[in-house]
């Protein structure tokens, strides 16, 4: 009786979303994966939305006056930064949309240029990538001389 109790909270902890990991013994971009890297994909957008509103409320909250040129130039060069650092993550919320939107489709996971598994070790990484390594490598030796 301990053993089947034993089993069940294990397959309960294996069905759980957050205790699943996708492994390469499984059908790539199965359901389980797909479900895995869209909750993914989302808590990562709410971290950045939420982080945003953070920093409008402390800039629109820091409004006050300083009494030193240097104090007021330094806390605006953070302010620069900060907003520069929020333009960046709103660029990357639109490539969460895309990748979401791939999982929509049924393209996520696999290469925009080859049509190859990306492979779940860079997808874990990268979860928004849209080319294999290889691809990506060809990609930024092109960029790379015609940049040169």
């Amino acid at each position: 009786m301990l053993h089947k109790v034993e089993a069940d909270k294990k397959k309960s902890a294996s069905g759980h979303s957050e205790s699943y990991v996708p492994s390469d013994q499984e059908e790539f971009m199965n359901k389980r994966q797909l479900a895995y890297f869209r909750k993914k994909l989302e808590n990562w957008k709410e971290d950045i939305l939420r982080a945003n509103r953070d920093t409008l409320q402390s800039l629109h909250d820091d409004s006050s006056q300083y009494s030193e040129n240097a104090d007021r130039a330094s806390a605006e060069t953070d302010k620069s930064l900060e907003l520069r650092a929020r333009d960046r993550q709103r660029k990357l919320i639109g490539k969460i949309d895309e990748a979401l939107e791939r999982i929509e489709n049924g393209t996520y996971g696999y290469c925009m240029e080859t049509g190859e598994p990306i492979g779940l070790k860079r997808l874990e990484a990268r979860p928004i990538a849209t080319l294999s390594i290889e691809a990506q490598e060809r990609h930024e030796r092109k960029e790379k001389i015609f940049r040169n």
